[in-house]
């Protein structure tokens, strides 16, 4: 069975401190429409968990009604980080997982207002690595070029 190495869901407080529309809302949140705001970004990051181990990063979706997804590692063919200047000072950044996939098919999955971005990306690109190389899988890129002239 596959070990558990990190836990993490979006951040709130990440979100607040680190984009423009965190820092609109904590100005909203003085006449008082901020916290509903606040309220409902902190419902939809407290939805889902990603849990990342030595060969799936697993999506928990849900509160009342539960879904799991996973994406294999070996699948993983890029691991993109994203952040702006704000984000930065905030540590937090974007992860956005591109992979062959079913979870990934239509669109590469997005996870936002990731704590410790960085670090994340690189424990994820080498657990992807490591379960390349115990599955024996290489990738190939195919580059498609146009023949005629």
């Amino acid at each position: 069975m596959a070990q558990e190495t990190d836990r993490f869901r979006s951040s709130t407080w990440g979100w607040l401190r680190g984009t423009l529309a965190g820092w609109g809302t904590l100005l909203l949140c003085l006449v008082g429409v901020g916290l509903v705001i606040v309220l409902v970004k902190w419902l939809a990051n407290l939805t889902v968990t990603y849990e990342l181990t030595d060969d799936r990063l697993i999506l928990h979706k849900g509160i009342l009604s539960k879904s799991i997804d996973e994406i294999e590692l070996y699948r993983v063919k890029d691991v993109r980080l994203d952040f702006t200047i704000i984000n930065q000072i905030a540590g937090i950044g974007t992860i956005t997982i591109t992979s062959s996939d079913e979870t990934t098919r239509d669109a590469p999955l997005v996870i936002r207002d990731v704590p410790h971005a960085r670090a994340r990306r690189e424990q994820l690109r080498d657990h992807v690595n490591a379960a390349r190389r115990q599955r024996g899988v290489r990738e190939f890129d195919m580059v498609h070029e146009d023949m005629g002239a």
